[in-house]
């Protein structure tokens, strides 16, 4: 207060950093709508399956640079989507890996270009078709590694469905028959955090009482509590659950039971039998219908086996145009890339004997490009949040 009984200057003035916090306030936005998790699995799976019919290493390139491109443009800011770099170290590994059992064990792929000479072990008649060491050819390298390219594309189209679709948000649309198992799934993400937060808390404590924290003993003085704090988790949460009406079952006919079991478990084996004629060479008549039997028979089963739980959701996530238009996208890779090996194989199979350079072929790599199509009409991610100074 002033000598005049008036506010002084200094106390009527604004407070700087007052006024700064106030003015890098973020504005309210609205959500943007998320593109159901279940298309992006889709798609991450039809390229998979495209990848599995060919081993132009040209083709395969090609088909990663897609995939990374759609994780580049549409990945959220969020934990769970960084898992995208682990799927690609993990493609990186089995090349590695393929190409040192190929060097080590040897290839029946036969060759003329001798690329280096290792010492040969001797092995019994027993292990005739075996060898350690020995001749390392071009022909065998090459031909190790275009298989390993393979599984590598694959591998990396899943870590981009990983990268793209929320897991809780997918959980969530399990359909009914499934629930109790997107639960299961659920609280152990949930409580996975946890524990490592108590095994890190009770070791730093016991550092700082000077107690040892390695080794059996220190093992044992942190997993007991550890467990025994999991176990209190475990029965308020079944309290909590057990409150709410969780494990409720309707009453169906019995009739309905044993149609739902025969789907289910007749489309599970109809599903295998196709997976396996699709990824092999001698099954590409058969895979394909069997794989689409099995899928209805199983969705068929899964839809009645739902009966069972009465539940609602929350805010569903819409399957709307954006997830048929990415689904076709990925579907479409994968039917083209299926005509293109049965009209002209020589190109998504290079040969290694004789050893020759691979070509693009023009039209399925133009049916590859199709995959960047969720890039062009899903919306963009959130910014990531800034941090404001404190």
């Amino acid at each position: 207060m002033g000598s005049d009984g008036t506010p002084s200057a200094r106390a009527s003035a604004p407070t700087p950093g007052r006024h700064r916090r106030t003015a890098t306030q973020r504005p309210t936005s609205t959500a943007r709508p998320q593109l159901h998790p279940g298309a992006w699995w889709l798609w991450a799976l039809a390229l998979g399956t495209a990848a599995t019919r060919t081993t132009n290493p040209l083709l395969l390139a090609l088909l990663v640079a897609v995939s990374a491109y759609v994780v580049i443009a549409r990945r959220p800011h969020a934990p769970w989507s960084r898992s995208y770099g682990a799927f690609v170290k993990l493609a990186l590994a089995v090349l590695l890996i393929r190409l040192a059992f190929t060097t080590i064990l040897g290839s029946p792929i036969p060759g003329t270009h001798t690329l280096v000479t290792l010492p040969e072990i001797p092995l019994p008649d027993w292990a005739q078709g075996i060898r350690l060491g020995g001749r390392v050819t071009a022909e065998g390298l090459t031909f190790a590694l275009y298989d390993a390219m393979k599984l590598a594309a694959l591998l990396v189209c899943v870590g981009a469905a990983n990268a793209l679709a929320n897991p809780s948000r997918l959980l969530k649309s399990l359909p009914g028959a499934l629930y109790e198992m997107g639960v299961a799934v659920v609280v152990a993400l949930t409580f996975a955090p946890n524990l490592i937060a108590d095994v890190t808390r009770l070791r730093a404590a016991r550092r700082l009482r000077g107690r040892p924290d390695k080794g059996l003993r220190g093992l044992l003085h942190v997993g007991l509590p550890v467990l025994e704090g999991a176990l209190e988790r475990s029965v308020a949460l079944a309290a909590a659950m057990d409150a709410r009406g969780y494990g409720r079952t309707a009453d169906v006919p019995a009739a309905v039971r044993r149609t739902t079991a025969a789907l289910t478990l007749g489309g599970l084996l109809g599903v295998c039998a196709g997976t396996y004629g699709v990824l092999t060479a001698a099954g590409g008549t058969y895979g394909v219908p069997v794989l689409v039997a099995g899928l209805a028979a199983a969705l068929g089963g899964l839809w009645l086996g739902g009966r069972r739980s009465p539940r609602t959701r929350y805010r569903p996530d819409r399957w709307d145009a954006r997830a048929w238009l990415v689904t076709a996208s990925g579907v479409a890779v994968a039917a083209l890339m299926f005509a293109a090996a049965s009209h002209d194989p020589a190109a998504l199979h290079p040969g290694v004997v004789p050893l020759v350079a691979p070509s693009l072929p023009l039209w399925p790599a133009a049916a590859v490009l199709l995959g960047l199509l969720p890039a062009l009409i899903t919306p963009a991610p959130d910014p990531a949040p800034v941090k404001e100074p404190s």
